[in-house]
């Protein structure tokens, strides 16, 4: 079931990138919902991106769904943000560390917090979300079924004999 969703999620994610990179071919200024529609596209591709690396065979990604729900909060927040600020007026407008606010938030916000959230995250939840010890056995009991099937003796197939025919 998370699969399906991260997949679903992935798609509509993408069209909406889609939709306001196209928005730039439009006659016109450009669309006030263009901006929004990239931003919240872009962090609901990273966050279903990140959960369907995530999904397990039993269909869940377990304790993950808070980190990535954390994440998608995260990036959308921060997308958010930058777009409804206005633009700066002049170069003396305040700095944070050395940066105008909208990249601080940009290169912060969405740049560095997420990639503190979710590898604590994946460390945190590494032992649930791995290979259990029966996955583990059937893995290599599937190596060990290529590897006799590799080491033995090739079996030819009788070739068929070319036919002619007539035009």
């Amino acid at each position: 079931m998370a699969r399906r969703n991260a997949l679903l999620a992935l798609l509509l994610g993408t069209l909406a990138c889609a939709v306001a990179y196209a928005s730039a071919f439009l006659p016109g200024p450009p669309k006030s919902w263009a901006g929004w529609a990239l931003g919240i596209g872009t962090a609901v591709v990273m966050v279903a991106a990140s959960a369907l690396g995530a999904a397990r065979r039993d269909g869940g990604i377990g304790r993950l769904k808070l980190p990535f729900a954390l994440t998608f909060v995260i990036l959308a927040g921060g997308f958010a943000a930058v777009l409804s600020m206005p633009a700066p007026r002049s170069a003396a407008e305040p700095l944070f560390l050395g940066l105008p606010a909208g990249a601080a938030i940009v290169l912060l916000g969405i740049g560095l917090l997420p990639l503190l959230v979710l590898p604590i995250a994946y460390a945190l939840t590494f032992d649930d979300m791995t290979l259990s010890d029966d996955d583990l056995e059937r893995v290599r009991a599937q190596a060990r079924a290529l590897q006799a099937q590799a080491a033995a003796p090739a079996v030819e197939s009788p070739r068929a004999e070319p036919v002619e025919v007539e035009v």
